[in-house]
């Protein structure tokens, strides 16, 4: 593939923890660009609904579960997208959970979980995808979905942030490997984002959580992005020209706009 074609042809990109939230949202932008676009997630019915949005958009959406905690699972995935698309290009490691609480209060299956998810689980796949693009000497993107976290350390996140510190580690690590054969590992690092990503946990938490941030500094303001935001500044990384590379891309809120009458007083 001649270096400027990279960006405009038509790839197979897939997405991890693609069921909703931010996945989805990075599924379905990367369908408007014509692409077939591969949806993994262990939620299949919600993983249909993402296949429509693809498809409404003028992508072609190659659905199979996904556990990025089991190799084997693992395995089935890369196997039916082969059959179903070909050779993966583009790789989006956006599966991802978290727990809040204290070191010593969450359990050895609660930090194993988040390890395994947020930061075993993209090593084995990517290992996977990166090896046949290799083997094939084709080029191709692998995207790590990381957290500002990694730069804001929040008490009661210690794992959490812990395994996303770990995966931008990789992935740099990674871009050093594949320097010089055409295949590009970036990070995409997301700051506060609207999603269902904590709708599991006791909310009761933030009551305790919110202060303590707001003391070290966290939390300076209450906006939030949108999943879509996440998923134009994934889009703008994978389709960068072949001769450039953005190592980093960190997305953040702005802050709220001052009060107009406020900012005029004693002017």
């Amino acid at each position: 593939m001649a270096p400027e074609a990279l960006a405009s042809a038509p790839r197979l990109a897939v997405v991890t923890g693609a069921s909703a939230g931010i996945g989805r949202a990075i599924a379905v932008g990367l369908g408007q660009l014509g692409w077939s676009v591969g949806l993994g997630a262990r939620r299949l019915d919600q993983l249909d609904e993402t296949a429509k949005l693809v498809a409404d958009v003028g992508g072609t959406p190659l659905v199979h579960p996904l556990d990025v905690t089991e190799p084997q699972s693992i395995d089935a995935f890369c196997a039916s997208m082969r059959d179903q698309g070909g050779t993966i290009d583009v790789l989006v490691n956006n599966a991802g959970t978290a727990l809040p609480g204290a070191v010593h209060e969450m359990s050895d299956d609660d930090h194993r979980r988040i390890l395994e998810t947020n930061l075993l689980g993209p090593i084995l796949l990517t290992r996977r995808v990166v090896a046949q693009l290799r083997a094939e000497a084709r080029p191709g993107d692998i995207v790590f979905i990381s957290s500002d976290a990694t730069e804001h350390k929040r008490p009661h996140l210690a794992t959490y942030g812990s395994s996303k510190t770990g995966l931008e580690t990789f992935a740099q690590t990674l871009a050093l490997e594949c320097e010089g054969v055409g295949i590009r590992s970036s990070v995409v690092r997301v700051g506060p984002t609207l999603t269902g990503f904590a709708d599991d946990w006791d909310l009761s938490i933030f009551d305790e959580l919110m202060p303590r941030w707001q003391r070290f500094g966290i939390q300076r303001h209450f906006n939030t992005m949108q999943p879509d935001d996440v998923g134009r500044a994934v889009v703008a990384v994978v389709t960068a020209p072949a001769h450039m590379w953005m190592p980093i891309v960190e997305v953040q809120p702005n802050p709220p706009l001052d009060d107009p009458a406020g900012a005029s007083d004693g002017a």
